[in-house]
């Protein structure tokens, strides 16, 4: 069955690492069948440690037990007896973006970015905002698309402020290279996802990228349907109003399944 929100689905977020690889390689495939011919979409990834607690405890890590022999030498080198030791098993986090670039020469055109918790919590913020100005100063553009709730969503909107009629739980924001003007779309939890136009080079016809058919097409490829637990809140919680909504939504949809 497909999800029953009409939009982005809140109980998708504890499943991030994976629907964010679904939707980077489907969005890669959309963009080279209308791209223009010259240009490519490539998708990349990079190798990220947040030690951010609240990261650890939702995405990122498990945590093992087990039984020094003998008394343990713990960071600084002071000997610990302790009959168990646990350790936060932090695994790097794989986050994957696509590169638009020039066939010829390589030379790169836009980022699109599917935004992760990451990239909105602690140190992890602070290092994608840099390399966001980094490539907005050398005339790159970038693309967020923002569907999870966690995490700081306005430090990511610096040095730009939401107005208070666009604040929403999902977002896409566009930025031109070389320029310090935002655009932002904001994306309540109640409608479609839109098509959002990826910025070129001058002259280039308009490329659209549908993020309700990849959210649709991940959803199914990714078997969530299966593994979802519609039967209790989110995580995170939404909203009271959207709570209830969904709360109705669901079961108006599973009563006709």
């Amino acid at each position: 069955m497909k999800s029953p929100f009409p939009g982005m689905d809140p109980y998708l977020e504890p499943y991030w690492p994976g629907l964010h690889t679904h939707l980077v390689s489907l969005a890669t495939a959309e963009l080279n069948r209308t791209l223009p011919g010259d240009l490519v979409a490539q998708a990349e990834e990079r190798l990220s440690i947040e030690s951010s607690d609240e990261l650890i405890r939702t995405v990122a890590a498990d945590v093992m037990v087990y039984k020094p022999e003998g008394p343990d030498i713990a960071e600084g080198g002071i000997a610990i007896s302790a009959p168990y030791k646990l350790v936060v098993d932090a695994e790097p986090l794989t986050e994957r973006f696509i590169r638009i670039i020039c066939a010829d020469d390589g030379r790169l055109i836009t980022v699109i970015e599917f935004i992760s918790p990451a990239n909105k919590m602690g140190n992890g913020l602070e290092q994608y905002l840099q390399k966001r100005d980094e490539l907005l100063a050398g005339g790159v553009h970038v693309v967020e698309i923002d569907l999870v709730r966690r995490g700081n969503w306005r430090a990511l909107l610096r040095p730009h402020l939401c107005p208070l009629e666009a604040v929403a739980p999902y977002r896409v924001t566009i930025r031109v290279g070389g320029r310090r003007n935002a655009y932002l779309y904001p994306i309540p939890l109640r409608q479609h996802l839109p098509s959002i136009p990826v910025p070129l080079r001058p002259g280039d016809a308009e490329v659209k990228l549908n993020l309700q058919s990849l959210l649709e097409q991940a959803y199914e490829i990714g078997g969530y349907a299966r593994r979802l637990d519609y039967a209790h809140p989110p995580d995170p919680p939404l909203e009271e109003d959207d709570a209830a909504w969904a709360a109705a939504l669901i079961k108006d949809k599973m009563a006709q399944s």
